[in-house]
């Protein structure tokens, strides 16, 4: 074990070997610039120049959670009669709840340059213990101390010095590897490193990943073949150690995948603690081979630690138990095998966790404290310092000792205005390689205005044109909004990305929602100029060029506030299927109360908020403006004022003596050309007159504005990524 540290902590970081290929490509290139020097702090610091000690200790860490009793009516009945004991009561529980411990008591360590491995059965605490480590649990939820060299982890800290590695490999599958690596260096690593450095960073985690051959490969999924289940593994893990983190946590890294690529896996974790990181893992079952590269291990069972050590004091530790492991078996499989069998006997694991105990005991005692924690008396800021002196790339870092540990760090790599832009031109990489998404949306955009076109192809100014026109309108806004609900799944699909990469500060989630508007501008604009070049000449329209800008304006408007709030139920909804239910009848509901089945003045009073509320109201109201808007344009004269009457089939002689007839009784002159009802007479007729067809856009342009303000307050609420 001394021999493995040694060779552990004198092994190169990751910074050295990319200063290294930096120099070389100067050497070769030509470049003037100076070569990298690394400080030693040894001198200064009375350590070994190749002794980068971190220790992460945590002592005593529970955590439980309130579970629903299943309760039946012979049990309540056989509850203990007054004045009768039956012990003392654990807090929190009570006839309905009981508390289940998930998490009790679990002590332990972590070296730089180790790889500690937390194995059990499902179910046994595992995945609870890396979040617990990971601060993916609230303060006010776990108990216990957690402290690295000594000194209490700020939670601002350690977002910047470590990283998570999720069990699902989430990433953008349209992106090749190289890519996805690359934009993982523009968030995490600082802009004042420039794009070349960036470059070869990537170049060599690439080569340190073992990705050379597919670097050129697309993730893939369901729909498109691209890397394997191993490769992009060691993506997920690459993603994440990009920027060289001190602590590096992982959920099963291995699950899924075969014997091989789970080996090769393991191997790449073994790198990259032997550059000077913590790693710690779950894993359930090791195959040999993977066994050999494990430092340490820590069997769980039930939330209770069963065996805490190397790897080859294993045999021993079953020995003294009781329970030798025969030389033929593999060790991890029957210690996992055993505590099963004891977890399914009447005493439970109890007998093997209070034997842990009291062996933990006896070997801290024989041991040397030096060795318990070989940190040289190195404080947590002193050691940061020491790391990155020595080429960790801790993303932005400064290595003043006399500042606090916290204070070293930056909490975001990058100003706001770079991580938009990065994640603006992700979001486009990714969706360009997929053209027929935009394809088919395009398609409906055209079949619709088609059919809208040819259905009410060059309506005159009858009566009957007007109320077509009012059905064209009332149909045309309500499809814009609806067409928008392709925009659902875009952020449900993307946030658990999201949500793994905001954890630990790769960008801001204002730059993210900011990029996810901008992304979808290029399209609503091709999308709403489509839609009105095709209806607004076919359908006979009013206004000329001037009415055709507005006409297009506020279908843009109209995309813009639909797709804004279908992206903002997006944020809340967990689920796709949920999200169209809602998205429908909600729009439903704004189509109903717009003011075209029934005018604003009978809408009635207890439902006349939601006629303000209707998304369609607004830019429903500003195309009947642009329409009808023209005081001497005339839509009813003379005998048409009989058109939507019984007398409307009745001899235009008839109506001509009608007319006459109402004349002399009005002592109003009415003539069969007489104008009777102007478009301010329509307007007035559908109760617009409250606002005007620019008050009307603006409007839909704020609700736009309103829900993408509400999108960003439900990424800050939902996405804390924590157990309560």
């Amino acid at each position: 074990m001394e021999m493995s540290q040694a060779s552990a902590y004198s092994s190169p970081t990751l910074g050295q070997m990319l200063k290294r290929v930096g120099d070389v490509r100067k050497e070769v290139t030509g470049d003037e610039t100076p070569v990298h020097r690394i400080l030693d702090m040894s001198d200064t610091q009375s350590i070994s120049s190749h002794s980068l000690p971190f220790v992460l200790s945590f002592n005593n860490l529970t955590y439980s959670v309130k579970v629903r009793r299943k309760m039946s009516f012979p049990a309540i009945l056989r509850q203990p009669a007054a004045g009768v004991s039956t012990g003392d009561p654990v807090a929190g529980e009570n006839l309905f709840t009981n508390t289940k411990f998930l998490l009790n008591n679990i002590s332990g360590e972590a070296r730089d340059g180790e790889i500690v491995a937390v194995l059990g059965a499902s179910g046994s605490g595992k995945s609870t213990l890396i979040d617990a480590l990971a601060n993916r649990i609230a303060k006010e939820s776990l108990k216990g101390t957690i402290t690295l060299n000594g000194e209490p982890l700020d939670s601002r800290l350690l977002k910047v010095i470590s990283a998570y590695v999720m069990q699902d490999d989430l990433l953008y599958p349209m992106l090749t590897v190289e890519e996805t690596l690359m934009f993982a260096a523009e968030f995490r690593l600082p802009r004042s490193l420039s794009k070349s450095k960036k470059k070869m960073r990537v170049q060599a985690l690439i080569d340190q990943l073992g990705l050379r051959n597919a670097a050129k490969t697309i993730i893939g999924d369901e729909g498109h073949r691209g890397v394997s289940g191993g490769e992009r593994r060691r993506v997920s893990i690459g993603i994440d150690i990009i920027h060289d983190p001190i602590i590096l946590f992982l959920d099963e890294p291995t699950s899924g995948l075969d014997s091989t690529s789970a080996y090769m896996v393991v191997k790449v974790l073994q790198r990259i603690a032997q550059s000077g990181s913590i790693v710690i893992m779950s894993i359930h079952q090791p195959s040999y081979r993977i066994l050999g590269l494990l430092d340490r291990m820590l069997f769980l069972s039930r939330g209770q630690t069963v065996y805490s050590g190397s790897p080859m004091n294993l045999p021993h530790f079953f020995s003294d138990f009781g329970h030798p492991i025969p030389d033929s078996e593999n060790r991890t499989e029957f210690a996992l095998d055993l505590i099963r069998e004891l977890e399914g006997s009447p005493g439970g694991t109890k007998s093997l966790v209070e034997f842990n105990k009291t062996w933990e005991n006896t070997k801290r005692s024989n041991e040397n404290p030096e060795i318990q924690t070989p940190t040289h008396g190195l404080s947590l800021k002193e050691a940061i310092s020491a790391s990155i002196s020595r080429g960790k790339l801790v993303s932005g870092t400064t290595s003043d000792i006399h500042t606090s540990p916290a204070s070293m760090v930056p909490t975001y790599a990058n100003p706001f205005w770079i991580e938009m832009l990065v994640l603006s031109k992700r979001s486009f990489t990714n969706s360009w390689r997929v053209p027929e998404l935009f394809g088919i949306r395009l398609g409906a955009i055209v079949v619709t205005g088609f059919i809208l076109a040819t259905m009410f192809w060059q309506l005159d100014d009858s009566p009957k044109g007007v109320q077509e026109r009012l059905g064209f309108f009332a149909f045309a806004m309500s499809t814009t909004f609806y067409t928008c609900a392709d925009a659902l799944p875009v952020f449900l699909q993307e946030r658990y990305i999201f949500m793994r990469e905001t954890a630990y500060n790769a960008y801001r989630r204002s730059s993210y929602c900011l990029s996810h508007a901008i992304v979808s501008l290029p399209a609503l604009i091709f999308l709403s100029f489509a839609f009105a070049a095709i209806t607004f000449w076919a359908v006979g329209l009013v206004g000329g060029f001037s009415g055709f800008l507005f006409y297009f304006a506020i279908i843009l408007a109209s995309f813009w506030a639909g797709n804004s709030f279908v992206t903002f139920l997006s944020g809340v909804v967990p689920s796709v299927m949920l999200g169209y239910t809602i998205v429908v009848a909600i729009l439903a509901y704004f189509l109903l109360f717009s003011g075209f089945f029934i005018n604003r003045d009978r809408i009635p009073p207890y439902w006349i908020w939601f006629h303000y509320l209707s998304l369609v109201k607004y830019p429903y109201e500003a195309v009947l403006q642009n329409e009808f808007d023209d005081a001497t344009k005339c839509f009813v004269k003379g005998i048409q004022l009989f058109d939507n009457s019984p007398l409307g089939n009745v001899p235009n002689a008839l109506k001509e003596k009608l007319l006459s007839t109402m004349s002399n009784t009005l002592n109003v002159k009415i003539t069969s050309s007489t104008c009777v009802t102007t478009g301010a007479d329509i307007l007035v007729q559908q109760g617009i007159t409250d606002l005007s067809k620019w008050n009307c856009l603006w409007i839909t342009i704020a609700w736009g504005f309103f829900f993408r303000v509400l999108f960003y307050f439900s990424l800050l609420l939902g996405s804390k990524n924590k157990r309560r």
